[in-house]
């Protein structure tokens, strides 16, 4: 079983936090995954740096840019990551864009994937429907779960495509905007999250976007199996370095 579905399966609100590889500094990676993971954090998206990422804010956009000034790419984050099992045992996603995939080779990269233990990507700009018709057959091949994102924009019957695609969990974006730019959640993000949870999908949800403290995770764990955390756990590597990565878990839960 991917180790996904096992870290749904249990009696728990997820708490995935997101971060930039190659942040604040190129060999940061796998210390920061490891103290995440130490600190009970239940999974981890790794978020491979791209040049136009079009769906992140300024603080995910400054910290994925200094990760390839610092020499992040494609090869070293898989050169860093190729031991990460000896240390680390809860969910990994990859989460970027679809051109370096492309540019690597979608099948090679996901063998590579499968290889080094992760578990499954999230590509924010491949579209369902190109996934279903030309990669969903390569990502079981290997193993990998493709997260596929909905917003409160999409409408129930593409949701329900979605979820029919669907394998591990549903990332539900909280708000037609980018990520970092929320700071709470009013009654139309809350009637959304209900009005999900009310389609009784077969997929679980995790919510994303906007939760930057403990209040926001628990509003945005209310209706769904759990939540990310991005824009404010790198603002926290920004003004505190990596040392002081449990004081920014316990302030969550």
């Amino acid at each position: 079983m991917n180790r996904i579905q096992q870290k749904l399966q249990e009696d728990k609100k997820i708490l995935s936090i997101y971060f930039s590889a190659g942040y604040p500094h190129l060999t940061d990676t796998v210390s920061i995954i490891e103290d995440l993971e130490k600190n009970g954090i239940d999974l981890i998206e790794i978020g491979l740096p791209f040049s136009d990422p079009l769906a992140d804010g300024p603080t995910i956009q400054e910290s994925s840019t200094k990760a390839l000034q610092n020499g992040m790419t494609t090869d070293v984050l898989f050169n860093q990551l190729k031991d990460i099992r000896k240390t680390v045992s809860i969910p990994l996603i990859i989460m970027g864009y679809f051109n370096p995939m492309m540019q690597y080779g979608v099948e090679a990269f996901c063998a590579k994937c499968a290889e080094i233990g992760i578990d499954g990507l999230i590509i924010p700009d491949l579209p369902v429907d190109v996934y279903a018709n030309e990669y969903q057959a390569v990502f079981e091949k290997y193993g990998l779960f493709n997260v596929l994102l909905i917003t409160p924009q999409t409408g129930d019957e593409r949701i329900r495509f979605i979820d029919s695609v669907s394998t591990g969990f549903i990332y539900m974006v909280s708000s037609a905007s980018v990520t970092g730019s929320q700071s709470g959640f009013g009654s139309t993000q809350e009637d959304y999250f209900k009005r999900i949870a009310d389609m009784n999908l077969k997929n679980q949800q995790i919510v994303g976007f906007g939760i930057n403290n403990a209040a926001t995770f628990n509003q945005a764990t209310q209706y769904a199996k759990g939540a990310i955390i991005g824009s404010a756990f790198i603002k926290h590597l920004t003004e505190e370095g990596t040392g002081k990565i449990s004081d920014f878990v316990k302030a969550i839960r």
